[in-house]
């Protein structure tokens, strides 16, 4: 029998015996959940992938390149002199002295790559990073540029890194979510839960939060005071009424609703077991840093990412920082760098060292990403109006560092840099469009051919530009 997609789907919403048989034919691969020109499955990607899942690690509130993995020595000679030429447009217009890095640089590992003393534990795997010296960004304003970071626009309503992964990849997991989101416990990022958004995407391609401690997520589970046979009986008292409603709206939202109440029901059994940390052996806890008071957080974080990629879940975003104001739980260190960026790198670095030492151990590392941006970095001068060298740095969009690690990657390398002060991006620039095109790259799909028809334009990640930076791949 011959029938067209559009037959099938709607000869698909008549019945649950229908429905179960598409889902069937879907499986197996004789019918496509989407269609072929716009979307990638694990079947049919573009070319072989390098990576099958992705750990994105978002450090919100800018963290300063000069004082982490870009070095430059000519800040120390400079030093309190005034930045010469004309004056950068910078986020709060104090353009101060020039101010030398506040941690100690060295090179690290066999490869030689320079990381300062702010993160210790992650110098100690330095030959396994890949560090990028000369992204850039279009605006210095938080929100924006983090939308940017996530989406490659500086406008919200688009989707976010992760739900462009969701839709490209497909799902390798029937018990699981493919993209999970870890908040900071400390609060969300600014603009809450559009920063893990699917945007004009299927609603089933948006961010699942789950928590690193406390309750893993809410509403997961019945009211202890329910009996089985009383939830079985609403669960498909509800299923049958929002089929009812289904087949007069047709309303996607409500299909991707039908479909995570499956999956939540599967997920009651899966999920207790994920999260339960107590399972891995004391060393592990230890090597994540899950143990100590000032690490436990991102380090719960950290080894429950890794426990969700070996369950299937294939884009993780893990946010380190949350929204501004006072006091700062985030990267924003505009009144004094050492206390900021000493609180927040003492929070995360030997988790994340002790992440990629765990995947490497385990042979996960091979066909694993690992990512570590910020919207943007810092200025090489301090923030201050007076002609005292300043605590503090202003955002700074022209230039700064992000890492990656793992498959398909140079190790242990380092790629473009900025000026000699480390303001401007100079060398091999790159536009987070390159970004985001490099990493599809690596999971297998062209960046120009994963597209979605939203509002007569073919919508992609990367807009109309972006190039994969082959510099760095090995």
């Amino acid at each position: 029998m011959n029938l067209h997609r559009r037959q099938v789907l709607q000869w698909a919403t008549r019945g649950i015996g229908s429905t179960a048989l598409l889902s069937m034919l879907i499986k197996d691969g004789l019918v496509l959940a989407e269609p072929p020109q716009t979307v990638a499955s694990n079947k049919s990607l573009h070319h072989p992938p390098k990576a099958k899942r992705v750990i994105h690690i978002v450090a919100c509130g800018g963290v300063s390149q000069v004082d982490s993995f870009d070095y430059k020595p000519e800040l120390e000679k400079y030093h309190g002199k005034s930045l010469s030429g004309d004056k950068p447009d910078v986020f709060f217009g104090q353009v101060g002295l020039l101010k030398k890095n506040d941690w100690e640089f060295r090179k690290r590992g066999e490869s030689g790559l320079w990381i300062s003393e702010l993160f210790p534990h992650l110098a100690g795997v330095a030959d396994e990073l890949t560090v990028i010296r000369s992204m850039f960004a279009e605006t210095s304003n938080h929100t924006p540029a983090t939308f940017q970071e996530n989406t490659g626009f500086r406008l919200n309503g688009f989707p976010v890194f992760g739900a462009w992964a969701s839709y490209g990849l497909g799902s390798v997991s029937q018990d699981l979510p493919t993209f999970v989101v870890i908040p900071d416990p400390r609060g969300v990022p600014a603009g809450g839960s559009i920063n893990w958004t699917n945007g004009f995407l299927s609603a089933q391609h948006q961010g699942v939060v789950v928590r690193s401690q406390g309750t893993p997520m809410d509403d997961l589970f019945h009211p202890p005071d329910s009996s089985p046979a009383c939830e079985s009986d609403l669960r498909q008292l509800l299923k049958s009424l929002n089929e009812q409603h289904q087949l007069v709206r047709g309303d996607d939202d409500l299909a991707a609703r039908m479909r995570s109440y499956e999956m939540a029901a599967r997920m009651q059994r899966v999920v207790p077991e994920v999260t339960n940390l107590e399972l891995e052996t004391e060393e592990t806890r230890r090597m994540y840093g899950a143990d100590q008071k000032e690490t436990a957080d991102f380090g719960r974080a950290c080894l429950l990412s890794r426990r969700m990629l070996e369950s299937g879940v294939q884009f993780i975003q893990l946010f380190s920082g949350g929204a501004f104001g006072s006091p700062r739980i985030n990267w924003d260190g505009h009144e004094d760098m050492v206390q900021n960026h000493t609180q927040e790198a003492l929070r995360i670095d030997l988790p994340i060292a002790g992440l990629i030492t765990d995947l490497r151990r385990r042979g996960m590392l091979d066909d694993t990403l690992v990512l570590f941006t910020s919207e943007f970095g810092r200025t090489p001068f301090a923030q201050s109006a007076s002609d005292v060298v300043g605590k503090g740095r202003d955002h700074n969009q022209f230039g700064f560092s992000v890492w990656m690690a793992g498959a398909g990657l140079k190790p242990g390398f380092a790629y473009g840099s900025t000026d000699e002060i480390g303001m401007r991006a100079v060398d091999n620039p790159v536009h987070w469009h390159d970004f985001h095109a490099t990493v599809l790259h690596l999971l297998g799909i062209d960046h120009e051919r994963l597209t979605f028809y939203h509002n007569g334009i073919r919508r992609r990640l990367t807009d109309v530009s972006g190039q994969v930076v082959s510099g760095i791949l090995a």
